[in-house]
């Protein structure tokens, strides 16, 4: 759990560190523009926006035994975090696999879609979705119910 919020800390750290100079530079309005942008890329990037991820395999298991929707994304991928917004709580049902931190994860992503990383792709009844609409994916929810 520690090391998923390295990259949140970093982003706060190094926005501080910025603004400080930048306060003492004379501009603390600039400063605290900066350390605004810097607090929300560490949200952004944080284990409060996105679940924490499992492994593809468990995500599979999981998968067989509830029926929930298994969910492949990276850090950093704006169109997973617009799905994941838009889940809104029903994010929290879904199973979520960081392509990133998982190989066998990865492997999955690229064999649905021709050896390319697309994300976010969405696995329902063993079959591989690319970027679905966000109502979808709530229906999909609601169905495994």
């Amino acid at each position: 759990m520690t090391r998923a919020w390295i990259l949140p800390m970093l982003f706060v750290l190094c926005g501080s560190v910025v603004a400080t100079g930048l306060i003492f530079s004379g501009t603390p309005g600039a400063a605290a523009a900066l350390l605004l942008v810097f607090v929300l890329l560490a949200g952004v990037n944080s284990p409060l926006i996105f679940p924490r991820s499992i492994g593809a395999l468990e995500a599979h298991r999981r998968n067989a035994v509830d029926g929930r929707p298994v969910v492949f994304w990276r850090p950093g991928c704006k169109y997973c975090l617009r799905l994941r917004i838009r889940l809104g709580r029903g994010a929290r049902e879904v199973h979520w696999v960081d392509i990133w931190r998982d190989p066998a994860g990865a492997a999955v992503v690229r064999a649905a879609n021709d050896g390319n990383e697309t994300v976010p792709t969405v696995v329902v009844a063993g079959q591989p979705h690319v970027n679905p609409d966000s109502e979808w994916v709530r229906e999909q929810l609601s169905r495994s119910a």
